[in-house]
């Protein structure tokens, strides 16, 4: 079966992202290392602070989901991990027992206000980088 233009054109772009998001995501880790986290690490301490903008505010894990590119429970053992680390706190949710609540700690609030401004240079050379 024959390949059209098109479809090549197509193929092309999408690995043309594939590439910008891998080489990006190495980035992120490669700066946010020395601060123990990695990209996805972040990922889930943005998201967090974006959802709980107030201390002691809560998030349920579910809603995070659909939020992060990370299966169910691999975003639940990322959270095992940051709670480990005492970056973020989990407690279930009274009102649905299957439910989860997670909070970050004030040692995840400054870890992510201290970190952020490296994750955000790390896209913007990334990403206003002109392609290879």
């Amino acid at each position: 079966m024959a390949v059209t233009a098109s479809e090549s054109r197509l193929e092309e772009r999408w690995r043309d992202i594939l590439s910008v998001h891998a080489r990006t995501m190495c980035e992120i880790d490669r700066v946010l290392h020395p601060h123990g986290l990695g990209a996805s690490d972040f990922e889930v301490l943005d998201r967090l602070a974006a959802e709980t903008p107030v201390e002691g505010d809560h998030c349920r894990v579910q809603n995070l989901v659909g939020q992060v590119h990370l299966s169910q429970s691999a975003l639940s053992r990322l959270i095992g991990r940051l709670e480990k680390d005492g970056l973020v706190e989990r407690s279930v949710c009274v009102e649905d027992r299957r439910g989860v609540w997670v909070a970050l700690t004030p040692r995840g609030r400054a870890l992510h206000a201290e970190v952020r401004p490296l994750q955000r240079a790390a896209l913007l050379r990334m990403l206003d980088a002109p392609a290879d």
